[in-house]
């Protein structure tokens, strides 16, 4: 799988290491539900498809970036900088 890096061009998936679901929401800080936190930390969909994820570029410009894939497929439909905006993406 390569993932094309918004900085550094079309690397192999080697170079990154994987963090997970980028469109998971953190309770806030002063939210003091159990069940909430439980949520947060424990439970995960599985998706079958397309799904925003965290990706670190480790052995590259270690940047976090955030890659839609197809879970399926492993296909990536975009790659951008995890602190870019929503709109700022890059094609694969």
């Amino acid at each position: 799988m390569r993932i094309n890096c918004p900085h550094c061009g079309p690397r192999d998936s080697a170079e990154y290491t994987y963090y997970g679901d980028a469109s998971r929401v953190r309770p806030s800080l002063t939210d003091t539900g159990v069940e909430h936190w439980h949520a947060y930390v424990h439970e995960r969909n599985n998706v079958k498809g397309p799904m925003q994820e965290f990706w670190h570029h480790l052995h590259g410009c270690r940047q976090w970036l955030v890659v839609t894939r197809n879970t399926a497929t492993h296909e990536i439909g975009a790659v951008r900088f995890a602190k870019s905006p929503v709109s700022d993406t890059a094609g694969a």
